[in-house]
């Protein structure tokens, strides 16, 4: 009997409104008029999880350490002050689609000594309810797809102004409740996956003009892991490979007011969607393409291993050159202290119009009293109040604790 798998299909929904989701391909690509947006499975893992970040318009990969590095920038770690940390994220996602799609994260670290750093997370994501049905609309039963990774990272100093960091990866994707049907493959399965994380992050301090400044900057590929699958029948799909490039200014202006600027450049390392002839085309050769025949026109075969795939994204895009660029994401942030204690943050993300076109701005605020921090961050889209990433909102708790009780520093 055949089965429509609605879950699926709100998971398209829910790629299409970040900016991975898939589309139909046609010539038009080359001049950049058409979405040619990037695709991959497991999205949740690119969506910033917590305040900090999320107010600074998604930058992290430089910022000063704090207890969210592990998604940002595991490296950081290593220049972390207090000895042990821990927070709780909390994200209401799309809220302007459905009610019940959340993302919380929780993660904490440990210093081992003054050169080593551990730390673990866990990231949750869980999608609200769906009801499948059959092919008549005649309801199979409900259910609750989710999605979560669990993390854990080592960070090291290897001299004063220089860290490096890994971090290990498990995945695990049950969008279908393994419904079957012959349109899917057969019976489904959860997805899995297992991937790593590879970062450095460097600080130098200066002095200008009887100002203390301090520079940062860090890189991070990401996610680079196994292709999953939800069917033995069907083919697998890549995991958000990322490159994030990125550097962090901070002023100390006096002994209570500081001023950082950061900017993060962001690459998904996944094979860009080709061009391919449509049917009736009519080949160099002569031959006349045929109704299912998958033949390229522009770009490069996507069905190819992790690794080359990583290697052929900054060349593989149909549109050349001009579109390799259009796949670089920005995100630039501000952040205001004072006295380390009061925070407010602001920031801006830019994607390409034909690249699934996100672009907003953030605007946030922190307070931390002694060992306890609250943050929180609010979402506007540059595109208009109907746009589903409209009033997102993400709360962060965190709780930092040193060996001799001091009182917190900044994060």
């Amino acid at each position: 009997m055949p089965v429509r798998k609605a879950s699926l299909v709100f998971s398209a929904i829910l790629l299409s409104c970040i900016g991975v989701a898939q589309t139909q391909i046609s010539t038009k690509n080359l001049n950049g008029s058409d979405l040619n947006a990037i695709q991959s499975a497991v999205p949740f893992l690119t969506i910033a999880p917590d305040s900090r970040a999320g107010a600074m318009g998604d930058v992290g990969v430089a910022t000063s350490p704090d207890v969210n590095s592990i998604h940002w920038n595991s490296a950081k770690f290593a220049f972390i002050k207090e000895d042990a940390g821990v927070a709780l994220s909390y994200t209401p996602w799309l809220r302007n689609l459905v009610n019940d799609i959340n993302l919380a994260y929780l993660t904490g670290y440990k210093r081992i000594d003054r050169q080593q750093v551990v730390a673990a997370s866990l990231r949750y994501f869980a999608l609200g309810e769906i009801i499948f049905t059959d092919g008549s609309g005649n309801v199979i039963r409900p259910f609750n797809p989710n999605e979560f990774a669990i993390d854990a990272a080592y960070s090291r100093l290897f001299t004063d102004r220089f860290s490096g960091g890994i971090a290990f990866r498990f995945i695990r994707s049950d969008l279908t409740g393994r419904l079957e049907g012959d349109n899917l493959g057969g019976e489904t399965k959860p997805g899995t996956s297992f991937a790593a994380d590879i970062s450095m992050y460097h600080t130098q301090n200066f002095k200008v003009s009887d100002k203390d400044l301090t520079v940062s900057y860090g890189a991070m590929i990401s996610n680079i892991g196994t292709k999953i699958s939800y069917t033995s029948g069907l083919g697998k799909e890549f995991i958000p490979i990322n490159l994030r490039i990125g550097g962090n200014t901070k002023v100390q202006l006096d002994d209570f007011n500081a001023l950082s600027f950061a900017i993060d450049l962001d690459k998904l390392l996944v094979p860009t969607p080709p061009i391919y002839y449509q049917a009736g085309d009519t080949l160099p050769g002569g031959n006349v393409v045929q109704t299912g025949q998958k033949i390229i026109a522009f770009g490069k075969n996507p069905d190819v291993s992790v690794f080359q795939g990583m290697i052929q994204s900054f060349y593989d895009a149909p549109g050349g050159f001009r579109e390799e660029m259009q796949e670089i994401m920005i995100a630039t942030g501000i952040e205001y202290t004072y006295r380390n204690q009061f925070l407010i943050r602001a920031g801006h993300f830019y994607e390409a119009q034909n690249k699934g076109n996100r672009k907003y701005f953030t605007v946030g605020v922190g307070l931390k009293l002694n060992v306890f921090a609250i943050d929180f961050a609010y979402l506007m889209p540059a595109s208009g109040r109907n746009n589903p990433l409209a009033n997102t909102v993400r709360f962060t708790l965190t709780f930092l604790f040193d060996k001799n009780h001091k009182k917190a520093s900044s994060i």
